[in-house]
């Protein structure tokens, strides 16, 4: 679980504990918060871990999945969630901004899938569950940044999907809208009035999705939208 320290992060990492999964939990500066997610973890009767790593850096990568493989064994379920989001004007993004929100955003999915799929390849199951936006599908409340980086992970999650399909391994995305997290509220730009429901979403209508994707044979290639009725396919 990338970026599970907070948020919907940490409500579908605590989400797959209760599922049954040993799960580690990765953070990039909050490691008090992501060892409380694991403290959660451990109070359900799962393993947990929380890793240090900077999910955008190669090396960095590489250290946390030989570390949760040391600890829990072979990685069977990949959630990629980690995500920035700088609200701004399509003008007043600076290239370091686009770079770091790319970087993060979509660069991590490629470099920890890439990273963990050999595993589940050999061990013929795997589940990567990628956290996009409904961003991705109507542009968003964030910036051109931002939508760019969550359309690119719909991309990524359809190639992964098809070289994957005979291997045992589905790939699938979910594009939430609106969920009140930290990121979210601190958002003037956010307003609960866009969804048609009238609210912001939880994080559990988030993390519900992700354990059923973690246990569903079927689906692969998908794009499941959690948005209260804001975008519709």
């Amino acid at each position: 679980m990338t970026g599970g320290s907070r948020g919907i992060g940490a409500a579908v990492a605590i989400a797959l504990a209760k599922a049954g999964a040993d799960v580690a939990v990765n953070y990039r500066e909050r490691a008090a918060a992501a060892n409380a997610v694991c403290s959660e973890i451990t109070g359900v009767g799962r393993k947990a871990i929380a890793v240090q790593a900077d999910v955008s850096v190669t090396a960095d990568v590489r250290r946390m999945v030989a570390e949760v493989e040391a600890h829990l064994g072979g990685i069977d379920v990949l959630v990629n969630n980690a995500g920035i989001a700088h609200p701004s004007k399509l003008e007043e993004i600076t290239e370091a901004e686009w770079d770091e929100v790319l970087g993060v955003n979509l660069k991590s999915v490629f470099l920890v899938t890439q990273a963990v799929v050999g595993g589940m390849r050999q061990r013929e199951w795997g589940r990567i569950i990628n956290l996009s936006s409904v961003a991705a599908q109507t542009g968003g409340a964030v910036g051109a940044h931002y939508a760019a980086s969550k359309a690119g992970i719909i991309g990524l999650t359809h190639s992964c999907a098809s070289s994957l399909i005979r291997d045992g391994i589905t790939v699938n995305a979910i594009a939430p809208a609106l969920i009140e997290t930290d990121m979210v509220t601190s958002n003037p730009n956010a307003n609960p009035n866009l969804i048609p429901m009238g609210h912001f979403g939880s994080v559990d209508d988030v993390a519900s999705v992700a354990v059923m994707l973690a246990m569903n044979d079927y689906m692969t290639g998908q794009t499941i939208s959690v948005n209260g009725g804001w975008y519709m396919s």
